[in-house]
């Protein structure tokens, strides 16, 4: 009886984690260990990175807001308490695209919190 390998699925999966770890630099991206390992730790903080980034974009667009809102006279906080109790559903993203692109838009939105704060 012939011996028996797992040669081409082996190869297979040395092959695919090699062309994932395409562009790492040195023995990362030629020796399988370190490429498995590497690509590894890629895949895990791509993830984690993933969700990051959500985190991230949000806190840029309250720093813009803040920004925006100080030039008219209020706090963020105090803006965001207004458009709330009024029940005004623009979020942050929406409310900094309009801060940057129609100041006077924002300006009637920051007076509409002001309505709202009483």
């Amino acid at each position: 009886m012939p011996r028996v390998t797992n040669a081409p699925a082996s190869r297979r999966r040395r092959t695919r984690i090699l062309k994932s770890a395409r562009g790492f630099r040195g023995a990362r991206s030629k020796l399988i260990r370190m490429a498995s390992e590497a690509v590894d730790r890629s895949m895990l903080l791509s993830t984690k990175h993933r969700k990051e980034r959500k985190r991230d974009y949000r806190q840029l667009w309250i720093v813009r807001l803040s920004a925006a809102c100080r030039l008219n006279d209020i706090s963020y906080s105090r803006l965001i308490d207004g458009l709330t109790k009024l029940k005004v559903s623009l979020n942050r993203k929406m409310l900094s695209e309009i801060a940057i692109r129609d100041p006077e838009g924002f300006v009637s939105i920051v007076g509409l919190a002001k309505t709202g704060l009483g």
